[in-house]
């Protein structure tokens, strides 16, 4: 067997989307095929032939290619497999995955060379090339895909096509789900062998020191045997040609032995023998005795049966044309020896049942002697086969309760003339003999049913009663059909236990024959039968409706024709005995006004003559009649009507009747429902959108007369079943973002990415989805495509560098107080005598290697100046020399801060040595100082330093004018306090403000680039306000553990930062009036109510329920406060106004209320103003991401980055970036890999001869070969160049040999002159088209082939010879039924003289 390593094995099927290019560049190999119905309904172009297989024995696989002939995208895949070379391989060859081991040995790896050993049944990815050094015991994936046709597992059929295993059956079927039987037979029943179970006991008291345990025969399987005891198993075998051995069983493990796999497990108690098979000898296995208790062994397999039925090739064909069979046989075969051997050896064997054998039609051909060539025809066309006929069935046995019907059938031959001849019937055996019995009349016969006795028809003594007897059939009607000599009596004697005190000689009197008259009118009728019978209708009304009158009914002689099932009339001479009366008297109520004379006459003389006392009137209840039945069948119930009838019926009243009412409910119908069918609700849709299906269950039912169902086979319900499943959910289906799974890791060791696609899909009427536009996916969120994956540690990976987490923000201590932490990489502007904390915060280094610097020198340890363990610097109270860089070293990287002082006059100082390090931009120089001093005092510095001083100063010039006001107001107090209580009073007024203002260094760019035009004007000192009360109101949600004033301070959420000791005290002073500001919201008020000092900024960012400006204006007179809006008087209203204090209110703040809000005080001194602005805007946090960087690689994969930034942006700012963690979400990424093709391209021979199959006229395929090779020239698997477009291996081409079509010749005579088997026949071929010359025909199939045979003379032969088809012709003759058209046509010879 050969390897084939160039086989599309690495390639993978297209589906969904592939455009011509792409599937061209799959290349087909051979010649296309013509395009199917189903592919002229697509854009496919036809599927190409199979390629060659990928293996030559064991097993392998074969692909098949086609091309999408449109620009646009075609649905479906342009691959598909099948297996191919399922024979087994020599016993030398070797196993396929380890000759794929084997092949990477001349290749090292790791430096060395290895002899690779194959790793078997991998759960995880079986179709992975992973293998293990022989000596090392290093196991590693050589490659990510083993070649096609690989098995999955050593104990399955499944094999490994482009990487996924696929299912396999036992027919070698891909997708198939065939397995094979205990015996070994593909989709078997298990039918050809047999369980044989046993166990055996070993008798040491026999003296033998070995026994046989059980001989099992050749071709067993699922062997399987468990010794329990001390003694040993062993086996020996012996061959069909007698050939014996032996195997000794000593240590758990494989053996083998005459090609069979024995499986030995030898443990403490017991030993365990397991063969799957089948066995290639005969085995005996053998017990071993030893010394101890007796063994027991337990044994199981599956013995084949070894004489089998199998079934013969069709023998030869009975005529050599124009229409013969031939058929199959069965022999019986030794399994053993591989011979036929007598039948009597497989009827031993219940199991075995002989085959039935099969019929075939064989050289239909006409035989013609014209033509010269053979026609191949349709079978059933014109020669049908052999067929089962049957005859009419008979009469049933019994016209009710169950009979049996039957009929012969025959098999028969029909020729091309349509005459029918009886033949023998093993022709017919093809198909199942048709039923010669049936029953029939299975329903039940009419019976008798007796109402209820009458009341007695005397009140005293002895008389008689009358009951209603009628003929019930099966359906629960009156008919006829009942034994008349069974049929109970409508009349007896009745005695009533009253004495008459009459002469015992009288007879008992009888009341009006009501009942007696009914139930001779409700007897029985006469129905049809074969026998001609007199058949009385219904009786006529009476003539009168008083009176004596006449009734009237018909009475014909009918005859039932049973072939027929219709009723015919007969002259009445055709009917024996006696015909019913056609005509009687009737009686209904006697006329009023007129007497009967007789009657009358009768009455008188009986009353004249009768010496009796007169008799009691007999008063009873009579039924007039019912409702109609409750059901029409299964049994049902009806209401009677029971008037009272007065002896001379007169209707009475019911309390007249001292016999009780009889019940008016009764029983009807009480016969058998004919089998109906009961459709069941529908069930759930299939589907939710898209087109789904209903179900439901639909089941045959039969009502039984005791109310009872009966579910019966669905064939005995005759009508056509309902239904049972209907579309639902039509509605088109919503467009959704369809994903792949996850790719493999980018890396093989480390930090990587995986992928997946994302595409926008519609799921259609046929349940598949299709590729639609992705705008139309737009409005739903699409799901992440890359995603992070992190795997095992790479060997000999570098460390990564450590890198300083630095923080670019500049802090501005505003007033004294404890501990202050600092991260690098920032400014910082501090009081004097405050603790400092200086952190250095690292990744990938040890803190307490941290080194620090100051102005480009080690820093060493001071009296108030020390350096942790954990690398952080502690200065306990912070000194004018404490000003300078400080840098700080892990390893390669550093980071630095600025610290300056903060002056007493809110300057900035550095130290001599610290100035030399700053140009006026403030950019570092590289050099170091030539001298550090560092005990010199404060030197005040009015000048900037870097760009952020001139920031940082105004903000502190701000905080001195503030500081100055409240110096005013505190002046009268001067001389009565000394220095230390007016420090005492400003340290407890500090306290309200912040402790320190953080600041981020892109911020101050900001404003340093809207300041650019100068920081003098409105709009610089408002955008420094801003700043400000910025700062100011976000101070404690950077650092609330340090930076809050401590909660005990009487003035810490409340005071302002000028405040009035004593105003009163010298309010006889006149002063100008001072609006007092306080650059911060004052707290204490719930966050829907915001107070504000004007002079601050107001930014709201959310509603609140109400806003108040505060305007603290004091002076001597006490000035009045005012307020406008954007320089006009501010209009009052309800929601809009001035409180009682001066403040400014408003009520739900909303965009109109925006403006600038100015607070006047005046008095006869003078007057001042302080504005505040009112916005509202809203802050918007986005990810901003830069370009992509170039790849650091053009092919094998290298890698891109970005930079990836949060940025802030308001509705009428531009964005700025800010810190990334106040964007939510997840981070885009950074970076991804590119350029994944490998460093490989695609290589192309020259195109060949232009002798391909022909596609078209003149046109024919050519050929050439593509090869994938590196840089180098060197060929190379065809995987590494997978992701680049792969050049045609194919095309058209122009060709003489090409220029063929179809040559028709002429119609031959019809082989029939009518009827349905007539055909005729021509000659079509493909010939060249200049030389004429014949050639085969598949170079003429890119053009559809002309029919070559077609039906004729398709007429009746109505009007040939003119016979009888039915044994009933006579009786149609006689009945004078021949001018119906369906009795004339079946009795043509009766029927021509009429």
């Amino acid at each position: 067997m050969r390897l084939k390593w160039d086989w599309l094995s690495e390639n993978t099927a297209l589906t969904g989307r592939c455009s011509l290019h792409y599937v061209s560049s799959l290349g087909l190999q051979s010649s296309r095929t013509a395009r199917s119905e189903e592919d002229r309904d697509t854009l496919w172009d036809a599927w190409g032939s199979w390629s060659e297989c990928s293996r030559t024995c064991g097993g392998g696989a074969s692909y098949s290619l086609r091309r999408c002939l449109s620009s646009k995208t075609c649905e479906g895949q342009n691959i598909k497999y099948r297996t191919c070379s399922n024979v087994d391989c020599p016993a030398d060859a070797g196993d396929f995955r380890a000759q794929q081991c084997s092949a990477h040995a001349d290749v090292r790896y790791q430096g060395q060379y290895h002899e690779w050993l194959p790793m078997y049944n991998d759960p995880d990815n079986p179709c992975a090339l992973k293998c293990k050094a022989r000596v090392s015991g290093l196991v590693v994936e050589l490659a990510p895909k083993v070649l096609d046709g690989t098995r999955c597992y050593t104990e399955s059929l499944d094999m490994c096509i482009s990487g996924v295993c696929q299912i396999v059956g036992c027919d070698h079927e891909l997708g198939s789900t065939a397995k094979e039987d205990n015996c070994g037979v593909c989709n078997g029943d298990g039918s050809s062998c047999r369980l044989v179970r046993g166990h055996y006991k070993s008798q040491h008291a026999s003296g033998k020191a070995e026994d046989t345990v059980v001989s099992i025969p050749y071709k067993s399987r699922h062997v399987r045997l468990v010794l329990k005891g001390p003694d040993h198993l062993y086996v020996e075998s012996k061959t069909l040609q007698g050939v014996k051995g032996e195997l000794i069983l000593d240590k758990s493990g494989q053996y083998h032995l005459e090609n069979t796999t024995l499986d030995y497990q030898k443990l403490s108690d017991k030993e365990v023998l397991r063969i799957t098979g089948p066995l290639g000898a005969d085995f005996t296995i053998k017990i071993q005795f030893a010394s101890g208790a007796d063994s027991v062994v337990q044994y199981i397999y599956y013995q084949p049966i070894a004489h089998r039925w199998r079934e013969t090739d069709f023998f030869p064909c009975s005529v050599t044309c124009g229409g013969g069979y031939q058929l199959t046989s069965a022999e019986c075969f030794d399994l053993r020896s591989g011979r036929v051997v007598v039948d009597q050896y497989c009827h031993y064997y219940p199991e075995n049942v002989k085959p039935k054998p099969k019929l075939q039609e064989c050289n239909m051909e006409p035989c013609l002697a014209s033509d010269g060539y053979k026609q191949i025809m349709p079978y059933d066309l014109y020669h049908p086969l052999p067929r089962w006929e049957s005859s009419p069935w008979t009469a049933c046995s019994t016209s009710c309760g169950g009979g049996i019907q039957s009929r012969s059938v025959s098999c028969v031959e029909e020729d091309m003339q349509g005459n029918i001849t009886p033949t023998e019937e093993w022709k017919c055996l093809y198909s199942p003999k048709t039923a010669i019995l049936q029953p029939c009349n299975t329903f039940d016969c009419p019976t008798w049913l007796a109402q209820e006795w009458s009341p007695c028809t005397v009140t005293c003594g002895q008389g008689l009663r009358y009951r209603v007897v009628l003929c019930i059939d099966h359906r629960g009607l009156h008919a006829g059909g009942c034994n008349p000599t069974t049929k109970p009596h409508i009349k007896e004697e009745c005695l009533v236990t009253i004495p008459c005190y009459k002469s015992m000689d009288t007879l008992p009197v009888e009341a009006k024959p009501v009942w007696h008259k009914q139930a001779i009118e409700l007897d029985e009728e006469i129905t049809v039968t074969e026998e001609p019978t007199f058949i009385p209708g219904p009786w006529q009304p009476c003539s009168r409706t008083c009176g004596a009158g006449t009734q009237r009914r018909t009475v014909k002689c009918q005859v039932l024709l049973s072939f027929s099932q219709t009723v015919a009339d007969l002259p009445d001479d055709e009917c024996d005995g006696v015909k019913p009366e056609e005509s009687q008297s009737c009686y209904r109520t006697p006329c009023s006004g007129v007497v009967e004379l007789g009657k009358e006459e009768e009455e008188e003389e009986e009353e004249d003559n009768t010496e009796t006392p007169q008799r009691e009137e007999l008063h009873d209840w009579e039924y007039e009649g019912f409702t109609e039945c409750s059901e029409s069948c299964g049994g049902g119930m009806y209401t009677t009507f029971w008037p009272l009838w007065y002896e001379k019926t007169e209707v009475l009243r019911g309390e007249d009747c001292q016999n009780p009412k009889p019940s008016p409910i009764q029983a009807c119908n009480r016969f058998d429902c004919p089998p109906m069918w009961d459709a069941r609700d529908w069930g759930k849709c299939s589907r939710s959108c898209g087109g789904g299906v209903q179900r439901r269950q639909v089941l045959c039912k039969q009502r039984l007369a005791d109310g009872s169902v009966l579910e019966l086979p669905d064939t005995f319900c005759p009508s056509k079943s309902p239904t049972t499943h209907q579309p639902c959910a039509k509605q088109e289906c919503p467009p959704k973002w369809v994903t792949t799974d996850w790719s493999q890791c980018s890396v093989t060791c480390g930090n990587g990415v995986q992928r997946l696609q994302a595409v926008c899909k519609k799921q259609g009427d046929d349940g598949r989805y299709r590729t639609i536009d992705p705008k139309n996916c737009s409005m739903l969120a699409q799901p992440n495509t890359v995603r992070s994956c992190s795997l095992r540690i790479c060997e000999n990976s570098i460390k990564p560098d450590p890198t300083i987490l630095a923080q670019s923000k500049v802090y501005i201590q505003w007033r004294k107080g404890k501990k202050l932490q600092l991260v690098v990489g920032g400014y910082a502007y501090l009081l004097p005598w405050t603790p400092v904390v200086l952190r250095c915060p690292t990744r990938h280094f040890r803190k307490g290697h941290i080194r620090w610097l100051k102005d480009g020198k080690s820093l060493v340890s001071l009296p108030h100046l020390s350096l942790t363990s954990l690398g952080y610097v502690k200065i306990h109270q912070l000194l004018s020399s404490d000003a300078g860089i400080y840098t700080c070293v892990a390893g390669q990287a550093r980071e630095q801060l600025v610290l300056k002082i903060i002056g007493s006059k809110q300057k900035l100082s550095v130290p001599e040595t610290a100035e030399s390090w700053f140009f006026t931009d403030g950019q570092r120089k590289l050099g170091l100082p030539d001298a550090a001093s560092t005990g010199e005092r404060f030197q005040e510095l009015p000048i900037s330093l870097n760009h952020y001083d001139n920031i940082v100063e105004r903000l502190l010039e701000l905080k001195g004018s503030l500081q100055d006001v409240k110096d005013v107001v505190e002046k009268p107090h001067f001389s009565e306090k000394n220095r230390s209580t007016l420090e005492d009073e400003r340290a407890s007024s500090e306290l309200s403000g912040p402790f320190v203002l953080i600041a981020d260094t892109h911020k101050l760019d900001e404003l340093m680039h809207s300041l650019s035009e100068g920081l003098g004007g409105p709009r610089g000192e408002q955008l420094i306000a801003q700043l400000l009360s910025e700062l100011t109101m976000t101070h404690g949600e950077t650092n609330e553990s340090t930076l809050h004033p401590p909660e005990g301070s009487e003035s810490s959420t409340q005071g302002p930062l000028l405040h009035k000791p004593n105003i009163k005290a010298h309010a006889s002073r006149p002063r100008r009036p001072v609006i007092i500001q306080q650059p911060r919201k004052v707290g204490g008020l719930p966050s829907s109510e915001i107070t504000v000092h004007v002079g601050v900024p107001v930014l709201l960012q959310k509603p609140v329920a109400s806003l108040e400006l505060r305007c603290n204006a004091v002076g001597n007179p006490q000035p009045s406060v005012t307020w406008t809006k954007n320089g006009k008087e501010l209009p009052h209203s309800s929601r809009v106004g001035p409180l009682s204090t001066g403040s400014l209110r408003i009520q739900s703040p909303n965009k109109v209320d925006e403006g600038l809000y100015t607070c006047t005080a005046r008095n006869h001194l003078g007057s001042t103003s302080l504005s505040s602005w009112v916005c509202f805007f809203s802050v918007h946090f986005r990810w901003r991401v830069d370009p992509w960087s170039q790849c650091s690689a053009s092919c094998g994969g290298g890698s891109q980055h970005r930079r990836v930034s949060c940025t802030r942006g308001t509705e009428t700012d531009r964005a700025r970036e800010v810190e990334i963690q106040h964007c939510t979400g997840r981070r885009p990424s950074d970076t991804r890999v590119c350029n994944l093709q490998p460093c490989a391209r695609w290589a192309t021979t020259t195109w060949g001869p232009c002798h391909g199959q022909c596609v078209g006229p003149s046109l024919a395929t050519q050929h050439r070969h593509v090869y994938c090779q590196d840089i180098n020239g060197t060929k190379v698997a065809y995987r590494l160049c997978g992701g680049l477009q792969r050049p045609s291996s194919v095309k058209n081409c122009s060709t003489e040999a090409c220029a063929l079509h179809w040559r028709i010749g002429p119609w031959t005579q019809c082989t029939a002159t009518c009827g349905r088997h007539g055909f005729q026949s021509r000659q079509v071929t493909c010939v060249h088209r200049r030389s004429g010359k014949a050639t085969r025909e598949h170079h003429c199939m890119w053009r559809p082939r002309p029919p070559s045979w077609q039906r004729c003379n398709i007429l009746s032969c109505g009007r040939g010879e003119c016979r009888d088809s039915t044994r009933y012709c006579e009786k149609v003759r006689q009945l004078e039924l021949c001018p119906l058209p369906q009795f004339k046509n079946r009795c043509c010879h009766s029927c021509r003289n009429t």
